[in-house]
């Protein structure tokens, strides 16, 4: 049974910085490319970043560039998520997603059941 675990999330003032971590297991991690999404109250889940399976590339979406990395460890099948200079406007739910590189939910076949990020103005 395939599991991705996310953890680290919390309340954080504008400004400041967290970082997230997806444990996997029940599927050979170094095999997928793996990707954190977020999802905000009303609205869709949206592409935040990607990492290639053996860390080749990485894809970022505009809104983060230059303020969110995303690394992994295939040694102990994690993968993490830095924001730095957060905004309110990153206020979502964020998940990983175990799958193909890309920006699109349908390329993705494990998620996790998310946790949630609240960035205080």
């Amino acid at each position: 049974q395939v599991q991705l675990v996310e953890s680290g999330g919390g309340l954080v003032q504008a400004g400041g910085s967290l970082r997230l971590s997806c444990a996997a297991s029940g599927l050979t991690f170094s095999r997928y490319d793996m990707a954190w999404f977020r999802q905000a109250p009303g609205k869709e889940r949206e592409f935040v970043l990607s990492i290639h399976w053996a860390g080749r590339s990485k894809v970022s979406a505009d809104s983060v560039k230059g303020r969110f990395t995303i690394s992994r460890d295939n040694a102990k099948n994690t993968v993490f998520l830095q924001m730095n200079s957060l905004k309110p406007e990153d206020t979502a739910v964020y998940y990983c997603a175990a799958g193909l590189n890309s920006e699109y939910t349908q390329r993705y076949d494990y998620w996790g059941q998310g946790t949630q990020v609240t960035v205080s103005s």
